[in-house]
């Protein structure tokens, strides 16, 4: 499901998978494995994806029951 939002977010913003591997500082196949669900990322790059797409961490990580008892709708992020 990780790998799935962040892709979702990736082609929200028209962002390339290089411009993200660049912008983490991480390597273009570190970044493709994030999306393919084969490699999650450090907690510190979890922060920055949050960071560069303006979500919660939260929502990167599916947590959409605990985002709704905060009372945010994980649906404005979409």
């Amino acid at each position: 499901m990780f790998g799935s939002r962040l892709r979702a977010q990736r082609m929200k913003f028209k962002y390339t998978q290089q411009f993200m591997a660049d912008t983490l500082d991480i390597s273009l196949n570190a970044y493709q494995k994030y999306e393919q669900g084969k490699r999650f990322p450090s907690y510190d790059c979890l922060v920055k994806i949050a960071d560069i797409f303006n979500v919660p961490t939260d929502y990167l990580l599916c947590r959409d029951n605990f985002l709704k008892s905060l009372g945010v709708s994980a649906d404005e992020y979409l």
